[in-house]
């Protein structure tokens, strides 16, 4: 699996290494399943953080979100806030497409922790996107007593240093960071509540950590598309299972078109966005030909200005 049919290794017949290497594969599928049960019946074994909070509260910070709930929506919140409130730890996980609310689900539940007196962690797979959720939570919390702080390769020495002090002692609210946040160096004072945006795109060893903090705090799971252990985890009723399907007002549907290159269509396309006072990413595969592409690109359209990023630019060019 993963490989092409090529490089398969082929056993020799006459000899055990086909048995052997199922045996091996099986004892590892065995291995991983005796873990998560052990994981989860630690879970329900452990009386979980009751958290209380002021409604009054809640209600003014639920007033700030400048859109209006969908049923899917409210639904997931009121469940999220059920599991904060019981004794037993949660387990959630919340599933709907890009721009359906999962991040509002994950602010209520956030303002409801640290009104119970408790630290917040948001994991987020890139830099970027942790970018992203500093600012809507910096924005969101901005009127309220909370300390929101960034961790992330972008973050200088000296802001990480104090990012992780402030954890250690209790005087940051809310971190919202990349794998860094599950480093050995990173100690909380008091977590009560970890939020993961898009577990899969997370390594192996990430996972394992991940794991090992699910034993001990609540945990919201945001994902637009779960992978199938999570699934089949939802649907047999270890982790709880919250599904937006519903799109906000106005919400367009995704259009996708398949279809050959052709300079008409890219130029098409993308005067249609500009018109429509949007963005456009043109994603190309390939690092040594990007600039090219670009100048072809900057021909076809020059009313559009362009920028390229890559993997491999200077950090601070690419932030």
């Amino acid at each position: 699996s993963g490989a092409s049919p090529e490089e398969a290794p082929l056993h020799r017949l006459g000899t055990d290494q086909w048995s052997k290497a199922k045996k091996k594969a099986a004892q590892q599928a065995r291995d991983t399943a005796a873990e998560l049960l052990n994981l989860y019946a630690q879970r329900a074994a452990r009386v979980g953080t009751k958290m209380a909070f002021d409604d009054t509260s809640y209600h003014r910070f639920a007033l700030q979100f400048p859109f209006e709930e969908t049923e899917d929506q409210g639904t997931a919140i009121e469940r999220v806030i059920v599991d904060l409130r019981s004794e037993r730890p949660m387990d959630r996980v919340v599933c709907g497409d890009v721009g359906f609310g999962k991040t509002e689900v994950a602010l209520r539940a956030a303002f409801v922790a640290v009104q119970a007196g408790y630290q917040v962690a948001i994991l987020v797979p890139t830099t970027l996107l942790a970018d992203q959720h500093f600012r809507t939570f910096a924005d969101r919390f901005a009127d309220w007593p909370v300390r929101v702080e960034l961790l992330s390769r972008f973050r200088s020495a000296s802001g990480t240093a104090t990012a992780m002090q402030g954890l250690a002692d209790g005087t940051v609210d809310i971190v919202i960071g990349t794998h860094k946040l599950l480093q050995n160096d990173a100690r909380f004072k008091r977590l009560g509540l970890v939020i993961v945006d898009e577990e899969h795109r997370f390594g192996v060893k990430d996972k394992e950590r991940l794991k090992r903090l699910r034993a001990e705090v609540d945990v919201l799971t945001l994902t637009a598309t779960p992978i199938p252990r999570t699934l089949a985890m939802s649907l047999e009723g270890i982790r709880d299972f919250s599904v937006i399907a519903t799109a906000p007002q106005r919400r367009l549907a995704i259009k996708t078109f398949v279809t050959p290159w052709s300079r008409g269509i890219v130029r098409e396309a993308s005067l249609r966005e500009l018109k429509r006072g949007g963005q456009i990413y043109y994603l190309h595969n390939d690092v040594a030909t990007i600039h090219s592409m670009t100048q072809r690109l900057a021909e076809l359209v020059p009313e559009a200005r362009i920028v390229v990023g890559h993997g491999q630019l200077p950090e601070r060019e690419l932030e």
